[in-house]
């Protein structure tokens, strides 16, 4: 896997994926920044959040459970000082689903959390990690 990352100007980046895609990344304004794309670390977070997320779709999928939707919301804590990495990540997962079993969310989440998804489990090296989930009924 491959990825460069190229400075704009002030404290705004562009990075450029393996796979050819770009996304934009800026500071705070108090750093320099124009406020104007997401800063690293969350997209970090936002990272971990869509590998899990991934996961979780698609384990239910091939267990042919009814998923229709899937929301992950994340919070994360940081260390007061430098560096300040992640010292506490929370999921949230929303899944929804008409007639979904919890048990069937449930071992999708411990699965990802476990097992599958390399982004939260690296980061659960520095960060305690938690996970809960709801599943909602619908159409």
């Amino acid at each position: 896997m491959e990825c460069s990352v190229k400075w704009i100007g002030d404290a705004a980046f562009v990075a450029e994926t393996g796979s050819g895609h770009l996304v934009a990344m800026d500071g705070a304004p108090e750093a320099g920044g124009r406020n104007l794309a997401p800063r690293p670390m969350e997209m970090l977070l936002a990272g971990a959040g869509g590998c899990s997320a991934f996961d979780v779709v698609l384990i239910l999928k091939r267990g042919r459970h009814p998923v229709r939707d899937c929301e992950v919301r994340l919070s994360a804590v940081r260390a007061e000082t430098d560096p300040k990495v992640f010292t506490h990540i929370h999921f949230h997962f929303v899944v929804s689903g008409k007639g979904l079993k919890a048990e069937a969310v449930e071992r999708a989440v411990k699965l990802s959390a476990e097992k599958y998804c390399s982004a939260s489990i690296m980061l659960g090296k520095s960060a305690e990690i938690t996970h809960d989930y709801e599943v909602v009924d619908s159409d």
